[in-house]
């Protein structure tokens, strides 16, 4: 069995802080991605950044205190690779992939579209070339496991008040055909609702209000696995016992075994 575990954590040191490591400890997870690190890896010279056990990777925005993305893996991956070709991807931090023995793991933080029409646009551009590699990764003679906020909600039931967040970014009728045509045309599946059909079942609350209080929340973080691995998830869960970010820290269980 493998646990993957996925997290946003909202800037890396300030979950840090806020005890995500002294709960990661706990987990004896597999493999860990982890987006938006809002660090340069030189800032990341604690020993609590580099878990004992593990190989730790690190993608850093160009940007400081901005996006960036890391994966822990207990087993030495065969390749690492960081870069996609295009900008908002390659100086953002944005990708990292692990290879192992016919299986991949892959750290990836989505552009929010949420702050501006120019941000959306980017957003909707990430998109468009990103379908193209998934298109390209299905071509390869392995399985992909891609943990990732995508800031895009799928379906009604993945936030509380859908009926109101429909022209807003996140649950905007482009982003949803999106990650249709993601599932329906390039066959890959979000592995959490292969098991876990539930409600109510978020990963990240603004911080407005009450949201976290009252779990008015959005389900953003997934996921995705490509079609061999569908008859592989047995487990699924959404950690909320404590609060290291905005985002909730989701953990995946495969019979799988990972090798280098």
């Amino acid at each position: 069995m493998a646990t993957i575990i996925t997290c946003n954590t909202n800037g890396i040191r300030a979950a840090a802080r806020k005890g995500f490591f002294d709960w990661l400890a706990q987990q004896d997870a597999d493999v860990v991605c982890i987006q938006e690190t809002k660090a340069q890896e030189e800032q990341l010279q604690d020993p609590v950044f580099t878990p004992p056990g593990y190989h730790c990777y690190y993608n850093d925005a160009q940007r400081k205190g901005y996006s960036g993305t890391a994966l822990y893996t207990r087993v030495k991956p065969r390749a690492v690779t960081t870069r996609l070709g295009w900008e908002s991807a390659d100086t953002e931090g944005r990708y990292l992939q692990a290879d192992f023995d016919g299986v991949s793991v892959i750290s990836l933080y989505m552009p929010s579209g949420s702050s501006s029409e120019a941000a959306l646009a980017k957003k909707y551009d990430f998109m468009e070339r990103f379908y193209e590699h998934l298109r390209g990764l299905r071509r390869k003679r392995r399985e992909f496991i891609i943990c990732a906020d995508w800031n895009i909600c799928h379906q009604p039931i993945d936030l509380r008040n859908w009926k109101a967040n429909q022209k807003n970014s996140g649950f905007l009728p482009e982003e949803r055909a999106w990650l249709d045509r993601v599932y329906d045309e390039l066959g890959y599946s979000d592995a959490f609702r292969l098991v876990n059909q539930e409600p109510d079942q978020y990963t990240w609350w603004s911080n407005r209000g009450q949201a976290w209080a009252k779990n008015v929340g959005w389900r953003l973080d997934y996921h995705v696995i490509t079609p061999g691995l569908r008859g592989c998830v047995r487990d699924a869960g959404i950690y909320t016992a404590e609060r290291f970010s905005d985002h909730a820290p989701q953990i995946m269980v495969y019979d799988l075994e990972l090798q280098s």
